[in-house]
């Protein structure tokens, strides 16, 4: 009973130190981007925040797909490719053992990060538009009517490509998890390997 109480313990301290580290993780990725696109949104012409808003939205798909793939990924290929010695397979265990941490980390931390700056994004797409447009003749329709039309689309466009997005990486990470956790494991080893 002693020992059981214990490993109790030591789990949910082991739990509170991991929402600590996810919430400084949450801080400091998300106020490091957000402080990035602003002031890089501010500098450049639409296009070019049109093309940051679609990495954005990109890199948020990414890590989701990787989230994914992760809480679905069968460990025991890795054990084999780990006897084998191939690089990376170590971390791929790890990352399956840890899925629910990956999967935070991936899915909760940068996606949700990357869904709330693409928001922030899109606003100031949006009043940049409205600066372009501002001297045309919207005699048919009021300029706030017009701002408000060109606000709604580009939201509904974020919206729309984040959720088809992830939808269709959802199917993809599903049918090729082991396939990408290999390759993001791999990733990870070369990283890992030149500091």
């Amino acid at each position: 009973m002693g020992v059981a109480k214990n490993k109790n313990k030591g789990n949910a301290r082991e739990r509170r130190r991991w929402l600590f580290k996810i919430f400084l993780w949450s801080i400091t990725i998300s106020g490091s981007i957000s402080l990035l696109t602003d002031s890089l949104l501010n500098r450049v012409n639409t296009l070019v925040a049109f093309i940051l808003l679609i990495f954005i939205i990109s890199l948020g798909i990414f890590f989701d797909i990787i989230g994914i793939a992760v809480t679905v990924a069968d460990e025991k290929p890795f054990h084999a490719m780990a006897s084998k010695k191939i690089h990376g397979a170590k971390i791929a265990i790890n990352m399956v053992k840890n899925a629910d941490k990956v999967s935070t980390f991936c899915n909760d931390v940068v996606g949700d990060i990357c869904g709330i700056v693409s928001g922030t994004m899109g606003a100031i797409i949006v009043a940049k538009l409205i600066l372009i447009f501002r001297n045309f003749d919207f005699s048919v329709i009021n300029k706030n009517i017009a701002g408000s039309i060109v606000n709604v689309l580009i939201g509904a466009l974020i919206a729309a490509s984040t959720i088809c997005g992830k939808s269709l990486g959802k199917t993809y990470a599903i049918n090729n998890s082991n396939v990408i956790v290999s390759k993001v494991s791999k990733l990870l080893y070369l990283i890992a390997k030149d500091r």
